[in-house]
């Protein structure tokens, strides 16, 4: 970045860029708070008192603003997930409420809330597949009580039960489905069809490690 212009910020210029930025956020909250989802990066420069262009060297748009604000909300989103799920020990149960949990949830969070309400759903939800939304999910699945190591689901099988929750996530919000399912009803969907494909994925493989062993190797 480059150095922080004078000009502006209510008459009381950030030192540095790292300060600008974390005066852009606080104001993108504070506008959130203010508009909820109709909040613009506009928005955010009329609170800072500075032009557009001025956030915009900053965040290339109101997206990638919204994206950044969300980020920083996470891990109290993930605290208050993992507070909620604590008392599960099932596997099962665990992942289908994770799931079904962070769907309810998205829409009433007021940062993260603010990206999965239309039009900007679609945007956000590409976001589900990045390699960091799948470091979270190994830091939200780590955090339950479950021994996935049991259920032969480690290695390459855990990380692909981790990129298979967030490829549902990223589906039901693009589309929630015409009627949108909630409560029991997405639960007994997600047990049916995430939940149940995992546990013969992950008995799969065992049973194919251990004819592997049993078999050991050939002779040349």
């Amino acid at each position: 970045m480059g150095r922080v212009r004078t000009h502006g910020w209510g008459g009381d210029p950030p030192a540095s860029d790292e300060e600008a930025v974390a005066r852009i956020l606080a104001a993108a909250r504070a506008s959130i708070d203010q508009k909820g989802p109709s909040a613009s990066l506009a928005d955010v420069a009329g609170l800072l008192q500075v032009t557009r262009q001025t956030v915009y060297r900053y965040f290339p748009g109101t997206q990638a603003l919204l994206q950044r604000t969300a980020l920083d909300a996470t891990e109290g989103f993930m605290a208050r997930l993992a507070a909620r799920l604590d008392h599960i020990d099932d596997p099962g149960e665990a992942v289908v409420e994770l799931v079904a949990s962070t769907l309810e949830a998205l829409p009433a969070e007021p940062y993260i809330g603010a990206l999965v309400s239309a039009p900007r759903a679609g945007a956000f939800a590409w976001g589900f597949t990045s390699p960091q939304a799948a470091r979270l999910g190994r830091l939200m699945l780590g955090r339950l009580r479950v021994d996935w190591e049991a259920l032969g689901l480690t290695g390459t099988v855990f990380d692909e039960l981790i990129e298979q929750m967030l490829r549902t996530m990223q589906s039901l919000v693009i589309d929630p489905g015409a009627p949108p399912r909630h409560g029991p009803e997405l639960r007994d969907y997600l047990t049916r069809w995430l939940w149940a494909p995992a546990v013969m994925a992950g008995q799969r493989r065992e049973r194919l490690q251990g004819t592997s062993a049993q078999n050991g190797p050939r002779a040349c």
